[in-house]
C-alpha cells in the first residue's frame, strides 16, 4: 500500500499553477515591451544568442523541480507489514505518605523531599514497566492509575506535598487497599507495592490490608523514613507545629509498625536514612521480581521511498543548471531548442 507520512506537504502543489500563471503573466509583458521597440521578427535576429525555449525549459524543470521538494517532504512510504510488540516488565503501586509529619527534616532534606528523590530515581531506572501513584494521609487518593507514561509520574510526583490530603493522618490501610485496586488482575505479571511512610499516628488496619495484598499476589516493600530521635514538624509560618500546651511536637519513626507491615505483605522493609543505600537494596529487589509480558501492540511499518525521489530531483536540478538561457556556441550545431 502506498501512502505519504506527512500529507500536508502535498498543498504546496497548489503553488505550482500560480507560479506558472505568473510566468506566463511576465513573458507576455516581456514580449509587449519588446514589441514597443520594433518588429519581433527582426528584434530576434538582432539578439540571435537569446533563446525563450531554453527559458521556458529551465522554468518547467524548476516546477518539476518543486513538485519533487514537495513529494519528498510529505514522505512517500509503500509497503506495510503487520509487527507485533511484545513488552516485558512488572506492575509498580507507589504509595506516598504527605502527612505534616513528612515536612521533618531529620533526614534531608525533608522526609518527603527524600521520599520523592528515590521515587523520582527508581522511575529512571523503569524501561517496560507500569508505574501506578497513590498519595495518602487520613485517608488516599489514586493520583495515577498504573501508567508506562513515566514523564506523567514524575510530573505527579512533583506536586506532592502535604496539601494533597485534606484530611491528616496516616492512613496506611486505605493507602494499600487503594494501591492493590490499581493492578491488573493478570497473574504471570510481578507485582509490587512501594510503601514510603514514617508510620506516625497510624490508622488501624495496615496488616490486615498487607495480608489480603499478600494473598493477591502482591509483595509489600516498605520504606520507613525519618530517624528514632526524630525532629519537629515545619509550618507554612516558619514556625514548628505544637500541641495544646504550646510546646513543639516531635515526630518519630515508628520503625515496628513498618517492619509488621513488610512481614505481612511478604515483602521487605527498608529504612531510609541519608545515604543511597535504601535506593539501592530496594532497585536490586524490584529487578528480581518476574518479568512477563505484560502488553501486546501491533502496528504498521512502511518502507520509505523518499530517497528515490530525492535522486530524481538532484537530475533534474543538475539538468536545469547545465542549460543556460542563452545559447552555447559549443553545442549550438546540437540545436535543441530551435
Amino acid at each position: 500500500m502506498f501512502r505519504f507520512a506527512n500529507p500536508i506537504y502535498l498543498y504546496l502543489l497548489l503553488l505550482i499553477p500560480v507560479l506558472t500563471a505568473i510566468y506566463m503573466l511576465m513573458v507576455y509583458k516581456m514580449r509587449q515591451q519588446v514589441k514597443k521597440f520594433g518588429d519581433p521578427e527582426l528584434m530576434r535576429e538582432l539578439m540571435p544568442d537569446v533563446s525563450m525555449k531554453r527559458r521556458h525549459t529551465k522554468f518547467m524543470l524548476m516546477m518539476i523541480a518543486f513538485g519533487l521538494l514537495v513529494v519528498v517532504l510529505a514522505r512517500p512510504q509503500y509497503g506495510s507489514r503487520n509487527e507485533e510488540v511484545k513488552r516485558s516488565g512488572i506492575e509498580v503501586a507507589i504509595a506516598v505518605d504527605v502527612s505534616n509529619s513528612m515536612l521533618c527534616k531529620d533526614v534531608s532534606p525533608s522526609r518527603l523531599d527524600k521520599s520523592k528523590m528515590i521515587v523520582s530515581r527508581l522511575v529512571e531506572q523503569f524501561d517496560e514497566d507500569k508505574v501506578g501513584l497513590v498519595a495518602f494521609a487520613g485517608n488516599a487518593i489514586t493520583l495515577l492509575p498504573m501508567t508506562s507514561d513515566y514523564v506523567s509520574a514524575k510530573m505527579f510526583l512533583d506536586q506532592l506535598t502535604p496539601a494533597t490530603i485534606s484530611i491528616q493522618g496516616t492512613n496506611v490501610a486505605d493507602a494499600i487497599t487503594r494501591a492493590t485496586a490499581g493492578f491488573s488482575k493478570k497473574t504471570n505479571v510481578g507485582r509490587a507495592l512501594i510503601l514510603i511512610t514514617d508510620a506516625e499516628d497510624n490508622e488501624d488496619g495496615a496488616i490486615e490490608a498487607a495480608k489480603q495484598a499478600r494473598k493477591e499476589g502482591i509483595q509489600i516493600f516498605v520504606l520507613s523514613v525519618g530517624t528514632q530521635q526524630g525532629g519537629p514538624i515545619p509550618m507554612p509560618d516558619g514556625t514548628f507545629k505544637k500541641d495544646l500546651s504550646g510546646h513543639v511536637v516531635t515526630t518519630k519513626l515508628n520503625e515496628q509498625i513498618g517492619k509488621s507491615i513488610a512481614q505481612a505483605g511478604g515483602g521487605l522493609y527498608v529504612h531510609v536514612d541519608q545515604t543511597d543505600m535504601a535506593q539501592a537494596i530496594l532497585e536490586k529487589e524490584i529487578e528480581k521480581m518476574q518479568k512477563e509480558d505484560i502488553s501486546q501492540s501491533m502496528y504498521s511499518a512502511y518502507d520509505e521511498q523518499f530517497v528515490a525521489v530525492a535522486l530524481l530531483l538532484f537530475i533534474v536540478l543538475l539538468m536545469e543548471c547545465c542549460i543556460m538561457e542563452r545559447e552555447n556556441h559549443v553545442f549550438k550545431k546540437f540545436r535543441l531548442f530551435r
